[in-house]
């Protein structure tokens, strides 16, 4: 494999691969990442992809790392399901397409060549053909200024309905390029791009397989683990910065303008880099892919707080034990059995009772000669009855 991934060194760097330990690679793609990690130490790596294809080209790396490779097709969400409950000390999530999804036509993900307008990274579901032909304008203005941040959503959603059936990716981008007029010549980039960009963005529902990837990213680090995120366009660097933010120690304190809120979630985070990392003009200059992702970004926390949370709910669930048998103990009826049981005693008579409240106090003088019923009482005190009606 030729596949050099973006920002490899400073991704490498931030992880830290040792001897022993685990890794995830949950966007495995052309196996660029997982390659390099292998190379740096002597460990193991789960590599976890939606695409298919993904998963075959990698059979070589299975084959060259034997047992220390395992590749599985699915979403990285469900990282801690493909762990089997196992922790693991660092994630690698590369956000976005793959370059090889992008250099193959009949993936429908590139304008640059025509192909059928597909887009879906796992091969199955709704592609943007079914979605482009199917959606009401509104809709189609929804995804494409939400998910493109393209500011003519509603120019190129009316375009394309009105020439419907749309089903190849020249035919979308010339639709898109037309709805845009005379200015989009001036573009910096191709008038499709957003568009494009939303359209994947919403078939394979990349902003919420993220929010789901980085809550199981939490569950399934070790403590002192590593988190590593490479994102590319503003939606997910917005996400990814929130969460480590929410999560980490480094969330903003209150103040007398604007008290401090009760956290949502426990902090799990100490983040390492507080601005993301960003591709060197070296690399942008060696690396085609770089150039293309000029505005990557990089962001990494690790798991320190884990043990401490761990802790805590261990003594939390210790302080539950504890106050079920403290109100087993402090029932009186539970008192009781445990004295009957244990001891061989059981409760005063209710005629002994009801004479306590003449016993004396103490430091008063013992009277051993009294009415009869006080006399008999201090007996029974004394020396607990054979028949079991003293105390």
């Amino acid at each position: 494999m030729s596949h050099v991934p973006v920002m490899l060194a400073q991704v490498l760097e931030m992880l830290s691969p040792r001897d022993g330990a685990h890794y995830v690679d949950g966007t495995f793609g052309g196996g660029g990442y997982t390659k390099a990690i292998l190379e740096a130490a002597d460990c193991r790596v789960l590599g976890i992809d939606r695409d298919p294809d993904a998963i075959a080209r990698g059979q070589a790396l299975v084959e060259r790392f034997a047992g220390r490779l395992t590749l599985v097709h699915g979403a990285f969400a469900q990282m801690e399901s493909f762990l089997g409950g196992a922790a693991t000390q660092g994630v690698v999530l590369d956000l976005g397409v793959s370059s090889f999804q992008f250099d193959e036509p009949a993936r429908g993900f590139s304008f640059r060549e025509d192909g059928p307008l597909d887009m879906r990274m796992s091969r199955d579901g709704m592609s943007a053909a079914d979605f482009v032909n199917s959606a009401d304008e509104k809709a189609l203005t929804r995804v494409i200024s939400d998910l493109g941040e393209e500011h003519n959503a509603r120019r190129i959603a009316r375009a394309i309905v009105a020439k419907r059936p749309v089903v190849t990716t020249a035919a979308l981008a010339d639709i898109v390029k037309e709805a845009q007029g005379p200015a989009a010549a001036r573009l910096a980039i191709h008038p499709a791009t957003r568009t494009f960009q939303a359209l994947r963005i919403h078939v394979n529902d990349e902003l919420g397989e993220l929010e789901r990837g980085l809550d199981a990213a939490t569950h399934a680090l070790a403590p002192q683990g590593r988190l590593v995120v490479v994102s590319f366009h503003s939606l997910e660097d917005r996400i990814v910065k929130r969460f480590l933010t929410q999560r980490s120690t480094s969330a903003p304190h209150g103040s007398r303008h604007a008290p401090e809120s009760r956290r949502a979630q426990p902090a799990a985070f100490r983040l390492i880099t507080h601005r993301p990392l960003m591709p060197g003009a070296k690399e942008v200059e060696g690396n085609p892919l770089a150039l293309y992702h000029v505005s990557e970004r990089t962001r990494v926390a690790t798991v320190e707080l884990r043990g401490v949370d761990r802790q805590i709910a261990r003594e939390q669930a210790a302080m539950s034990v504890l106050e079920t048998e403290w109100a087993h103990v402090a029932d009186p009826t539970k008192l009781e059995a445990l004295a009957e049981n244990r001891l061989g005693l059981s409760g005063a008579p209710a005629v002994q009772l009801s004479s306590f409240d003449s016993l004396p106090r103490r430091g008063d003088e013992l009277p051993l000669t009294d009415s009869p019923i006080r006399q008999a009482n201090v007996q029974s005190l004394a020396t607990p009855q054979a028949s079991g009606d003293g105390l």
